[in-house]
């Protein structure tokens, strides 16, 4: 199994202890995350070769957080110091039908401000065999458009297998210049990962008889959509995630693969929600380091799925959860029961 490499912000997460909500707290947890460092710590748990690329800050906050991804077994060697600031973000979780709510503090972060030429590509993918990065790295900043095309690009030369997560965030660039920047980088694309609404908002793609605020997903929907993705930009792969939401605290949970040959649908999961910020991450997680490993297309959606459901049963956005831990979910044991 080869080198994973993850490029994309990593920011400070502020929770209100439990369930409060923000308007009440008087203090907050402090811990990490990014759409990119998740995956990265989610495989590196799985004994992966994994590295993670950002711009941080000089400043004590920055080195707490190098420190935490170490300690996880992230290479974070090339990551660049600089910058003003790291962005944070305030996660309230909800409940019942309270749902959760997120505040984003991070305009002008490091990263968003860094000039793309910061990053040495070839240095960077010394040894790498995937890619991987996200929707939400290039609605950054132009600057960071540049950088993810610039690192496509050089990705593709040397041969590195490209993952891309779509993650549509509304709040930091609009549909339409979601579709025209993303429509750039996804011919480079080899593996695509969504959620049941991003190839909607990006590419204007919808599932047919779906409707996610009353929990109606379509399988055969979700198959046209990832047929078009296919069509549209040669992708190999394409993996959507499908969440039916019953209320904030439940969730029905399940995820599709296909190939453009190929459909395999998940086994379909109910969960307890402890904190869902973070699942589909660890979704992307448990699909490339599967497939890396050499796992038929299957297993890959079996154990994704089975590796999200259960980060979003544990706290803060990294999945803690080992290989054993996911098959043994992923072969049957669902029952929750103590293991002694």
């Amino acid at each position: 199994m080869g080198k994973l490499v993850c490029f994309g912000e990593i920011m400070g997460r502020f929770s209100p202890p439990g369930y409060l909500k923000t308007i009440q707290t008087n203090s907050f947890q402090l811990s990490f995350a990014g759409g990119e460092a998740n995956v990265a710590v989610s495989v590196a748990n799985y004994g992966g070769d994994v590295k993670f690329v950002t711009k941080l800050p000089d400043n004590d906050l920055s080195r707490r957080c190098i420190r935490i991804l170490r300690g996880y077994r992230v290479n974070t060697d090339d990551v660049i110091f600089g910058g003003d600031r790291m962005g944070i973000y305030f996660v309230e979780k909800g409940a019942s039908q309270r749902p959760s709510k997120i505040i984003y503090d991070r305009k002008y972060s490091a990263i968003s401000q860094a000039d793309p030429s910061e990053f040495d590509w070839d240095k960077i993918f010394e040894g790498a065999e995937w890619f991987h990065f996200t929707g939400i790295t290039p609605a950054l900043s132009e600057n960071m458009v540049c950088a993810c095309r610039d690192a496509v690009k050089a990705a593709k030369k040397k041969g590195i297998t490209i993952s891309c997560d779509l993650n549509y965030r509304k709040n930091l660039w609009s549909s339409k210049r979601a579709g025209e920047v993303m429509s750039e980088l996804m011919p480079y694309v080899d593996v695509c990962i969504a959620n049941e609404e991003d190839a909607e908002k990006v590419f204007g793609i919808k599932a047919s008889n779906t409707d996610v605020t009353s929990g109606t997903l379509n399988e055969e929907g979700y198959r046209e959509v990832a047929d078009q993705l296919i069509q549209r930009f040669g992708v190999k792969k394409v993996a959507i995630t499908l969440r039916g939401s019953i209320s904030a605290s439940d969730n029905m949970w399940s995820g599709i693969l296909y190939d453009g040959k190929q459909f395999y649908h998940s086994r379909e999961y109910k969960i307890h929600l402890v904190d869902r910020v973070g699942g589909g991450d660890s979704f992307g997680g448990g699909l490339i380091y599967s497939l890396m490993r050499g796992d038929d297309d299957k297993t890959a959606i079996e154990f994704a799925v089975a590796a999200s459901c259960l980060k979003q049963a544990t706290e803060f956005d990294f999945s803690e959860s080992s290989v054993s831990d996911v098959e043994l979910l992923m072969n049957g044991d669902a029952s929750g029961r103590v293991r002694r």
